[in-house]
């Protein structure tokens, strides 16, 4: 317990005792809020790739930090993993947009309003 507290996880392990609890390196933890969906295929993918570009820049971030091989090795699977799920999300929107009048790209939901086009 002396560890716990010393490292200043004492408030985690209140709720959480020593289980995993996923949240943020700022200690705020997870929760729907953090899934974004508009209903708008334009405006969903380019959130898609925004969450992906923000998670690589953290696998970035903890590889400036770390040293440790049984750290990065992983981290940097992950890190690759993201850049290839931003470049599907990149092809997924490149092939809506072939769908639509590139007059409406932001004016209307072509999946609702069929006067889009």
């Amino acid at each position: 317990m002396e560890e716990i507290q010393a490292s200043g996880f004492d408030k985690y392990f209140v709720d959480h005792t020593v289980g995993l609890w996923p949240q943020s390196a700022g200690g705020i933890p997870f929760n729907a809020c953090e899934f974004q969906s508009k209903g708008d295929p334009i405006t969903d993918l380019v959130e898609d790739m925004a969450a992906e570009q923000k998670a690589r820049t953290t696998y970035d971030n903890i590889l400036r930090l770390a040293k440790d091989p049984d750290i990065c090795d992983p981290i940097r699977f992950l890190r690759a993993r993201e850049v290839v799920h931003f470049q599907r999300f990149g092809e997924g929107l490149r092939m809506v947009q072939e769908q639509l009048d590139s007059r409406n790209f932001y004016a209307c939901n072509p999946a609702f309003d069929k006067n889009c086009r």
